[in-house]
């Protein structure tokens, strides 16, 4: 049964934004693999742990931030005996979108080349880098919890001077992730090949072909790595692909199922409205 986790905020919020302030995660306590509209922002002080985002696995450490924009499934998993604790600012688009001004700069300027390069790891080399997100963190953290007048106002500062130090901080070399040591060449071989042919025949049996190992050890190592089986996570990408086409092109419903992959068109409103709360028709419309 297909049951990733969507973590929901609240899409009529006059403030879209949460923080999770220096939080310490177990396996037990950790979320499942999920995905979200919101953008989510996390800042490693200290432990260890991986992440797994979009197609890539990655180590964690302390002063490394992980930019995860909207739609992009997921998922943290702590060092049993050293556990990371960190801050995660989740955060709608619609936030912090900025005028013109005269010139090109975006807020989301971090998360959209971190999308585009697939690499979703920033390690704050810089030590002054690090001790300026610490210390706007705090801030915004304070902000919440004495709610002073304008607080929210003082915490969407804080966040924004937070994206445009990290705008500015990219650069050439966070393009070239530091994947993950443990997992294996063909793993991110295949989530690469699902990414790009969400139209062809992605069941276990065709990928762990393509992967040229067993269907049962593909299974096993998948989930380990992944968090989710192959038929949540598939349907998951195919889902997000289809949000994507919804909203940037001009094909209709049909049309995007069909080269979703999806069987069926009842299928695929099916799939959507479970993972996403609403109609395929609805969200293009409405979002």
């Amino acid at each position: 049964m297909l049951d990733p986790y969507r973590k929901r905020f609240d899409a009529l919020t006059p403030f879209p934004f949460e923080c999770v302030y220096r939080d310490t995660k177990s396996a037990q306590n950790e979320l499942p693999d999920h995905f979200h509209d919101w953008y989510e922002l996390v800042y490693i002080y200290s432990g260890k742990g991986t992440f797994f985002i979009d197609q890539t696995f990655y180590d964690a450490a302390a002063g490394d931030v992980f930019l995860i924009p909207g739609n992009t499934i997921h998922r943290s998993f702590p060092d049993s005996e050293n556990p990371k604790t960190s801050t995660a600012l989740f955060f709608n688009a619609s936030l912090v979108h900025n005028p013109p001004l005269g010139e090109s700069f975006s807020y989301l300027r971090c998360f959209e080349q971190a999308k585009r390069r697939k690499a979703y790891r920033h390690q704050t080399a810089a030590a002054d880098t690090s001790q300026q997100i610490v210390a706007l963190i705090d801030r915004i953290h304070a902000e919440e919890k004495d709610k002073l007048p304008g607080y929210r106002q003082a915490v969407l500062l804080h966040l924004q001077q937070i994206l445009l130090i990290l705008g500015r901080a990219l650069n050439p070399a966070d393009a070239e992730p530091a994947l993950f040591s443990s997992a294996p060449s063909w793993m991110t071989s295949i989530l690469t090949y699902i990414d790009e042919h969400p139209g062809n025949p992605l069941g276990l049996s065709q990928l762990a072909k393509q992967a040229s190992v067993t269907p049962a050890h593909f299974s096993r190592v998948f989930k380990k790595l992944t968090g989710m089986n192959v038929t949540e996570y598939v349907t998951t990408k195919r889902i997000i692909r289809a949000k994507e086409l919804l909203m940037e092109s001009d094909a209709n419903i049909s049309e995007i199922a069909e080269q979703c992959g999806f069987e069926s068109l009842p299928h695929f409103h099916r799939m959507f409205k479970k993972l996403t709360g609403m109609t395929p028709s609805y969200y293009k419309k409405n979002e």
